[in-house]
């Protein structure tokens, strides 16, 4: 594909995925389109064992947009930064095609790992804001990552996973289409979790308080047997 197109291409991505776009020269100035420009270049050197070019180039990169892109990671066709800043992509991780990430997305590892150690994200995966993927296993295809979630395990294709850790709450049946790029209204596990003890905690108040009531009125029974 010759640069030309590939921009072509690239402009639409964003275009596409941004409704805050209104023309294609603002593509421009956008950090995601900007970083992976010169990521596509860096990765190619990577690939021609011209490392220290390779990281050169990309260092640059984050430095202008807070985007931290490994010319070692490999990323296919459509990949969508929004706004960008924070987000980290390591060395091994491969990200398949229309994949949109957010700001503040960790695509890392556990420090434990040799070899393959990023994860790899399927085609339509979508991963909100604040997110971490920690470690070499794979998001399945048009799988959702709540904000602020943080995933240590695999996720089966076609699910939504939300909370810290990471936890799967729709699955399959649920409709999960490509397009649907909400990063908001995701069920929450621990919000529910936390209902289910303030409903509790108001019980054990109202339990206490008949108690205590009870109580009293023995002791005024108790202080009229004496008087008698």
């Amino acid at each position: 594909m010759g640069i030309i197109s590939y921009i072509r291409e690239e402009i639409q991505v964003v275009r596409e995925r941004d409704p805050a776009i209104k023309s294609n020269l603002e593509v421009f100035l956008y950090p995601s389109f900007r970083v992976i420009l010169r990521y596509r270049l860096a990765h190619k050197l990577y690939l021609k064992k011209h490392y220290f070019l390779a990281r050169w180039i990309s260092q640059r990169a984050a430095r202008k947009t807070g985007i931290e892109i490994h010319p070692g990671a490999t990323i296919g066709k459509g990949l969508f930064i929004d706004h960008g800043s924070g987000v980290i992509i390591g060395e091994t991780t491969v990200i398949g095609d229309n994949v949109t990430l957010y700001q503040g997305v960790t695509l890392g590892g556990t420090g434990k790992e040799h070899g393959k150690r990023h994860p790899t994200l399927e085609d339509n995966v979508m991963v909100s804001a604040g997110a971490k993927i920690l470690g070499s296993f794979t998001i399945g295809e048009n799988s959702k990552i709540g904000a602020g979630s943080v995933v240590l395990e695999e996720v089966p294709p076609n699910c939504t996973v939300v909370g810290v850790p990471g936890r799967i709450v729709r699955m399959d049946n649920k409709k999960i289409p490509r397009s649907d790029l909400d990063q908001i209204h995701l069920p929450d596990p621990v919000l529910n979790d936390i209902k289910k003890l303030q409903q509790e905690n108001i019980r054990l108040h109202s339990q206490l308080r008949k108690l205590i009531k009870n109580m009293r009125c023995l002791e005024k029974e108790g202080e009229t047997d004496e008087d008698l």
